[in-house]
């Protein structure tokens, strides 16, 4: 087991067996010695940036009533705030912060392409977000101040909502269990699960590590969209077989069969599935904010920089994940949403970007394929010169 898997004591195999998509497990002490490595002045310098995701929400605890604030937030949001019961949650810090990117590295025991971001949030004491479900597995793991969960139960979308169609609130949350949890400590929830987090102090930080669960019918809608892109408009209906029927508004099964046989036509096309659920499952998660530094150079350019540098970083929030049918075959590499096809011998690099993310210049500049796919990777924006 790696020293840095955040589970305590507990095996890999044990929580994967036991606990994932299948029950909450309280972890104490998921990582030793554990420091926080953004403070609270600092997130809330993030939800005042333009680009970033952020919400402030407040409670009325006398009336139990509950407002949210969506970002970008001003210095004076925060100067306005009654002396508890409010909340700063700022989403996808990995993709600003250095520290935050390299925290989400101890979660890659669950496929990396699965994970979505990390959202931090801040809280007065008894801040929180009110009683909910998640449709995602999520890792909440306790940084600062103490927090009280209380948890358990299955809902779903058609459980009581409280009367605020901003937090989707339940109406009537009966928690099984609940727990403090103290710096270091977490609560993994599985999809469904409700949970309500009371902060028992001020300075209560929360580290969320939430994952993508795309539901059907986004998997169907982008599936349809991915292979109608490029599909001409002239490919339609046909029936060359047709024949007299007495009632001309009757559908005959061979009718809804043909149909059928056209959709099932490209479910199974040859490769069609894993070159979208790869581009999918990795496109980036803001595609407005991806960051595309170098367009206006050409790969020439690029590579010379490569052939000058110490190293190379992956920029935050890029996304990558390959595939390969078997070591013969030319891998499929993703890169926020783009594919490309890499030779069998370049294995060994692809899974180099894939796990670190800064490399040593030497790791490229001594095959001409590396620093050929590099430089294209630097091009899109998911890599930089340092």
């Amino acid at each position: 087991m790696s020293k840095n898997l955040p589970l305590g004591d507990m095996s890999l195999e044990t929580f994967l067996s036991q606990y994932w998509q299948k029950k909450p497990l309280v972890i104490r002490n998921a990582i030793d010695n554990f420091e926080p490595f953004v403070e609270a002045d600092e997130l809330a310098g993030l939800a005042c940036e333009e680009e970033v995701e952020s919400r402030l929400i407040v409670q009325d605890n006398q009336n139990n009533q509950w407002s949210m604030q969506h970002g970008p937030l001003k210095e004076e949001d925060f100067s306005e705030l009654p002396k508890s019961h409010w909340t700063l949650l700022v989403q996808a810090v990995d993709h600003w912060h250095p520290a935050a990117n390299d925290f989400l590295k101890q979660f890659d025991f669950i496929p990396q392409w699965r994970i979505d971001d990390l959202m931090i949030s801040y809280a007065s004491q008894g801040g929180g977000v009110g009683p909910h479900y998640d449709n995602y597995d999520v890792f909440l793991l306790q940084a600062t101040g103490q927090r009280e969960w209380h948890y358990g139960g299955l809902y779903d979308e058609y459980s009581p909502r409280a009367d605020n169609e901003q937090l989707m609130l339940l109406e009537q949350f009966e928690a099984e269990h609940s727990v403090v949890l103290n710096p270091g400590d977490m609560l993994y929830l599985p999809p469904k699960v409700g949970h309500d987090g009371i902060a028992l102090t001020d300075d209560c930080t929360t580290y969320s590590v939430g994952f993508r669960a795309p539901s059907h019918s986004e998997i169907l809608l982008n599936f349809s969209d991915f292979v109608a892109h490029d599909l001409s408009n002239e490919l339609r209906y046909q029936d060359k077989d047709l024949k007299a029927q007495s009632n001309s508004a009757f559908m005959d099964s061979k009718t809804i069969t043909d149909v059928k046989d056209i959709l099932q036509s490209y479910i199974n096309q040859p490769g069609l599935i894993e070159q979208w659920f790869g581009c999918y499952m990795t496109e980036h998660k803001y595609h407005e904010q991806q960051q595309e530094f170098h367009l206006e150079n050409t790969i020439a350019e690029i590579t010379e920089a490569i052939e000058q540098a110490s190293s190379l970083s992956k920029i935050p929030g890029t996304r990558l994940a390959y595939q390969q049918a078997n070591p013969d075959t030319d891998i499929l590499f993703f890169i926020n949403g783009m594919c490309c096809k890499i030779a069998p011998e370049q294995q060994d690099f692809v899974e180099l970007l894939t796990a670190n993310d800064q490399i040593d210049a030497d790791q490229i500049t001594h095959s001409q394929e590396r620093v050929k796919m590099m430089a294209n990777l630097i091009k899109i924006g998911a890599y930089e010169i340092l």
